[in-house]
């Protein structure tokens, strides 16, 4: 009976949300949690995430003081935020719920050469990431942005939870321009790049290429013959890597014996098209594609084309560590499609729930800052105007005494937090930082 019960509560909730996009104040860990009660099943078609240093915190604060030039200034704040941070409880939580990713973490926590603040960061991520895994659906992707100071550490946790054959790439984005640190003494490279681990639940994940403008340098340099008739070709390779072991057929064309990229029944039809030409009698056939057909230069795992936000720019908000919106576009366009779920656990400004919306796909956010939920809403409304409020059902705010406590009680910061929602949400004003001896009553 109470199966059957919790079976119809899943039913009117996900019947009632589901044309709803969902914004979420509070810890992640506890959202995620809630979301696992009310969905039995995968929902989610995309994550992305990326988590500040103090994500188990109000973290507004830590956004304007900390220096995001170098891996060096991020390693001291993330030294500075989690080097008093308890983790245990989380711990000991890991161990019933991934025995691999626990003894891992155990194992840092009783090594001297790896500081706890690194294994609080770690374990608080590991459990959400976790989370994250049983709600992505088995077409989902997952894409984790963090600093070159914590991504092995990473990596090794998402190769445990989502098995090392499903990490696909590792992406580099060059987030700022170059800059020379030597005159501050620094010796070391410019350290100019994040990382974006890129996994899937399964290899059946949505993948859509994009492609980059063919620039004038690459034309020239791979589009080098012409037909009669001013059409630009370049001769690209028919021979297939990887031989039999791939299953590639194998058969003579031509008067050449080779393993091929296709069957020798579409290959007599290219031939016969025109599309495939042999320069000389022996020479190896190769494929002719015209520039005019071509969709561009596909996206490779390093991303120098998207630009950092500049001060001038519309959407800059005054976070240090807002992302492009063409950066999530980029993933949303090539891992989802219209009408999907793209979530992110760490919102922050909403740089990713503003290009879902723009790509129509269907979102959730959740954020531990009430801030940031305030912000998100801004941005949204201001773009969409005010109807797009309809299609967004807010969690963790109060709506009632009841509730108000509930935030008083459980809010980061306890009622000094609570007085901080209440200026700057309620308000509409900014608290004063020097705090008086009440408490926050």
């Amino acid at each position: 009976m109470l199966a059957i019960k919790q079976m119809i509560t899943t039913l009117i909730y996900n019947l009632q949300n589901e044309k709803m996009n969902h914004l979420y104040f509070g810890d992640c860990l506890d959202v995620l949690k809630e979301l696992k009660r009310n969905h039995p099943e995968p929902f989610i078609d995309l994550i992305y995430i990326d988590p500040p240093f103090n994500s188990k915190r109000n973290y507004n604060v830590l956004f304007e003081s900390m220096d995001m030039k170098d891996a060096n200034a991020q390693k001291q704040a993330f030294a500075d935020t989690w080097s008093n941070y308890t983790y245990m409880d989380e711990l000991n939580e890991i161990a019933e719920l991934h025995k691999d990713v626990y003894d891992v973490l155990t194992m840092f926590h009783n090594l001297k050469s790896i500081g706890d603040s690194e294994v609080a960061y770690l374990t608080t991520m590991s459990i959400r990431i976790w989370y994250m895994h049983k709600l992505l659906k088995n077409t989902g992707s997952f894409y984790l942005h963090c600093d070159p100071t914590m991504s092995h550490y990473l990596k090794l946790v998402c190769d445990m939870i989502f098995g090392e054959r499903y990490f696909l790439n590792e992406i580099t984005w060059q987030r700022t321009n170059a800059h020379n640190d030597a005159k501050q003494g620094r010796r070391a490279y410019g350290n100019v790049v994040d990382i974006i681990l890129f996994y899937t639940k399964s290899n059946q994940n949505v993948f859509h290429q994009q492609y980059l403008p063919n620039t004038q340098e690459y034309i020239k340099a791979f589009y080098k013959y012409e037909d009669s008739d001013g059409r630009k070709y370049r001769l690209g390779d028919l021979t297939a890597p990887g031989g039999a072991d791939k299953g590639n057929p194998y058969y003579e064309f031509l008067g050449v014996k080779r393993f091929w990229r296709f069957k020798e029944e579409r290959m007599q039809k290219l031939y016969d098209d025109g599309l495939v030409i042999q320069t000389k009698p022996g020479n190896v056939p190769a494929h002719k594609r015209y520039l005019d057909e071509s969709k561009g230069i596909p996206i490779q795992n390093i991303w120098l084309d998207i630009r950092p936000l500049q001060s001038t720019q519309k959407e800059k908000l005054g976070y240090p560590t807002q992302k492009p919106e063409a950066l999530l576009e980029r993933i949303i366009a090539t891992s989802s499609n219209e009408g999907d779920i793209v979530a992110d656990f760490f919102c922050g400004c909403g740089t990713t729930i503003a290009a879902a919306q723009k790509l129509d796909r269907k979102w959730l956010g959740a954020d531990i800052s009430h801030l940031a939920i305030r912000l998100i809403k801004k941005r949204l409304v201001e773009t969409y105007g005010l109807g797009i409020e309809h299609n967004i059902k807010l969690h963790g705010m109060p709506k009632d005494v009841a509730s108000a406590r509930e935030l008083a009680e459980n809010v980061a910061g306890g009622r000094i937090g609570f007085q901080d929602w209440i200026i700057e949400v309620l308000l509409n004003g900014v608290g004063n930082e020097k705090k008086v001896a009440d408490g926050g009553y």
